[in-house]
Order: structure tokens, then sequence, then C-alpha cells
């Protein structure tokens, strides 16, 4: 019942829901650039909502953006005054929403993979991760079900307007290059990339 009333009064403080989980995300990954895509799927926010509350943070300074990919990124500027103070108050209140939106991203994704059909991994490079220098921006291993593969990437491609380039390959032939060290796949790993779905932990095998 602490963290509850710990919760409700910073709430107040800050008048804003949506701002005060834009700050625990912030201030609780100091070192981290998030893109709105990903903070609205992050905080389970709307997107107009994140979107006022990003331009209130840049106007007083807590947070810094910066365009990588032809996408804008933002991050928490550790150089703010009161960084230390805020730091301090946002590592000690609850975390469980924060958590709790977390796994309900993870989960979100899980949900839309699966459609897929029996899908081992998907990983994001390219244009959807940050400092990403790969020509590829998704990886679908597995066996997949084509037609719903197309409607993933087409949702994908409305969400972060833009087209995306996205391979589908199955299991045994990217273990296979991988094993070889295939040009292919090589590319894709030794770039900067994000695992969005291995459930097997097969890639860290």
């Amino acid at each position: 019942h602490e963290y509850g009333r710990k919760n409700i009064m910073i709430d107040a403080l800050f008048g804003s829901k949506t701002r005060v989980k834009l700050l625990h995300l912030f201030l609780n990954n100091p070192n981290r650039a998030f893109y709105v895509r990903e903070i609205t799927r992050k905080i389970d926010e709307q997107i107009n909502s994140v979107r006022r509350e990003l331009a209130n943070m840049l106007n007083v300074g807590i947070i810094q953006s910066e365009t990588s990919n032809n996408r804008l990124y933002y991050e928490v500027n550790q150089e703010f005054t009161h960084y230390e103070a805020l730091k301090a108050i946002f590592s000690e209140t609850d975390m469980t929403t924060d958590a709790s939106s977390a796994t309900a991203s993870a989960n979100d994704w899980g949900k839309r993979i699966k459609k897929l059909g029996d899908v081992k991994a998907v990983i994001f490079a390219g244009k959807l991760v940050k400092g990403s220098n790969s020509e590829l921006d998704i990886l679908i291993v597995g066996n997949v079900v084509k037609t719903q593969a197309k409607k993933f990437i087409k949702e994908m491609e409305e969400e972060e307007r833009h087209s995306l380039n996205f391979a589908i390959m199955e299991a045994d032939d990217f273990n296979y290059r991988l094993s070889i060290r295939d040009r292919f796949t090589t590319s894709i790993m030794s770039a900067k990339h994000t695992v969005i779905y291995d459930p097997d932990n097969s890639l860290n095998a």
C-alpha cells in the first residue's frame, strides 16, 4: 500500500500518468534511446498523449532528441540540472506498472508472431534499430505462412511509415548458414540488431 500511495502522490505532483510513465522509462534506462512507436508500446499509452508529453519534456530539457536512420529518437538528458534528484525519486517508486507494460509489450509481439506459423526467431535491424547499418530490416526464421508474413510486414510498414526489407528463412537453413559463416547471415548478426522473438533461446545456442 505504501507504493500505491507513493505513486498516487507522484501522479498528482507531475500532473499526468503518461508523463510519469515516460519519466520512469527514461530515468531507469539512462543510456538507451527510444523512438515514438516503441515508447507507446512500452508504456501502453496513446501516441498523441505520448507526443504531447515528449514535446513538454524536450522544452523542459529532461530529455533530448536525435535523428538516426531517418527516425527521431529520444533519451534522458543526463546533464539536466535536476537529473540526479529525479532519478532518485523514480528509482524508488513502484515499477510494477512499467514491468507489466513491458510484459504486455512482449506478449503482444508473441501473439502477432505466432499467427505467422512455426516461427523460431524474429530479428529487427536496419531502419528498425538505431545505429544499425544492415540493409535488411526484418528477418523471420521458421516455417512461415507466406500470406500471414506479408500481412505482418504490411502492418509493420504502416506502423513505421517506411518500406521495409525483409527475409524469411527456414530454421535449418539459417542455422547452417550461421555455422559456415555465410555472408548474408553474418552481415545481419554482426550488425547492430534486436532479437524481438526467440522463445526457445535458439539464437544464444
